[in-house]
């Protein structure tokens, strides 16, 4: 029997939980389990739960509900911090340290590893994948985007046929989606568009510099011939000057934002248009209307791909899915070194998904899953149909 601390960090998802139980469902019979709070500050200070049956079947019940229930948030670690943390972990006899996370954390857990060695302190590490701007790398996707994705494209929909209507009054709207400086979930807007009327007219993305010229081109021919334009911005474009928008600073993360608003005041100085900048906000990865049901599974997916790594001796690895060459869709867990990981860095969406909109929505539709909406087109004209 091993004693396994198990922890979240980072962002939450709507899925996030799933991980958390797939992999209890998978260790709990066998394994004495630890759970940290609050992520990895919870590691710091010493801050574990000990699995009782009753503080398991809680976690169970968290299954499907959104956030992390075991409370995460964004920790920096200084060097000897994170030292004390190992200190933590061996005082307590933890054998195996779990961490459900993104990019940081899986940075966060391959310099744990090393502290470790340094202590000669024989620990086993594994990481399992979560992200909603699938930006982590050495892995196809990661869960929590599908069901993000599954959000962005169904609110620019429903905005673009609000806006259509609302024409007379307000001509463009600009959506500001999450995504850091990877342009998975703003691209993720367009899938839905089947009519050359509906919005996205245009999406802009942090791997590309914002094209001024373009962007006052696309919203000027789409309000001439519809009456309104809806534009999709990912928080990580850069704007006149080369620089991201930043609300804020938070605990040494550089907070994203506002580049939406930006927008709207240049759009209405140019084009003399009525407006309006909305960020799309945490919504994206807290909504549970919009779970994508491939989403929820490949998460619980990981947690039981981690918990059979757990008891098989692997250490130092992710939880990474990749799609298999059997016709249709269907995923396999493979395991990745965390120094991989580390050192693949923020996975950009790639430039021919950029130059070829139809490739990217052919590979995102079977994550977001079944049961989105379906419009007839937006008037009776069958000549804007875009397929």
């Amino acid at each position: 029997m091993k004693k396994i601390a198990i922890g979240q960090a980072g962002g939450p998802t709507t899925v996030i939980n799933a991980t958390l139980a797939g992999f209890v469902k998978n260790t709990m019979k066998d394994h004495a389990l630890f759970f940290v709070r609050n992520g990895y500050e919870g590691l710091v200070k010493g801050n574990f739960l000990k699995g009782t049956d009753e503080l398991l079947e809680w976690v169970l019940q968290n299954e499907r509900v959104p956030g992390a229930c075991l409370g995460s948030g964004r920790y920096p670690f200084s060097p000897a911090q994170m030292e004390l943390a190992v200190r933590h972990l061996k005082n307590e006899g933890i054998d195996s340290l779990v961490f459900i996370g993104g990019n940081g954390t899986m940075e966060a857990l391959s310099l744990i590893g090393a502290e470790a060695k340094r202590q000669q302190y024989d620990l086993q590490l594994i990481g399992l994948p979560k992200t909603v701007d699938n930006d982590l790398g050495c892995t196809d996707h990661a869960p929590g985007f599908g069901s993000s994705a599954r959000y962005v494209a169904q609110t620019t929909n429903d905005i673009s046929r609000d806006l259509h209507s609302m024409q007379n009054f307000e001509q463009v709207r600009i959506l500001e989606t999450m995504g850091r400086n990877a342009g998975w979930l703003a691209a993720s807007s367009g899938l839905l568009r089947r009519f050359e009327e509906e919005g996205p007219h245009y999406i802009a993305l942090p791997e590309k510099k914002l094209n001024v010229e373009e962007l006052v081109s696309s919203v000027d021919e789409a309000v001439s011939r519809y009456g309104y334009a809806t534009i999709v911005v990912s928080e990580g474009v850069k704007w006149a000057g080369g620089e991201q928008v930043e609300l804020e600073t938070v605990t040494g993360r550089t907070i994203l934002g506002g580049i939406s608003k930006q927008i709207e005041s240049f759009l209405k100085d140019e084009l003399h248009v009525t407006a309006r900048a909305e960020i799309l906000g945490m919504n994206q990865r807290s909504f549970s209307y919009a779970v994508s049901s491939v989403d929820r599974y490949e998460a619980f997916l990981c947690g039981e791909a981690g918990g059979h790594w757990v008891r098989h001796g692997h250490s130092g690895v992710m939880v990474s899915l990749q799609r298999s060459k059997d016709r249709g869709y269907n995923v396999e867990t493979i395991p990745v070194a965390l120094e991989d990981v580390v050192r693949a860095g923020e996975r950009m969406l790639p430039s021919h998904f950029i130059q070829h909109p139809g490739e990217y929505y052919k590979w995102l539709r079977p994550l977001i899953g079944e049961g989105l909406s379906s419009y007839p087109p937006p008037i009776q004209r069958r000549d804007l149909y875009v397929n």
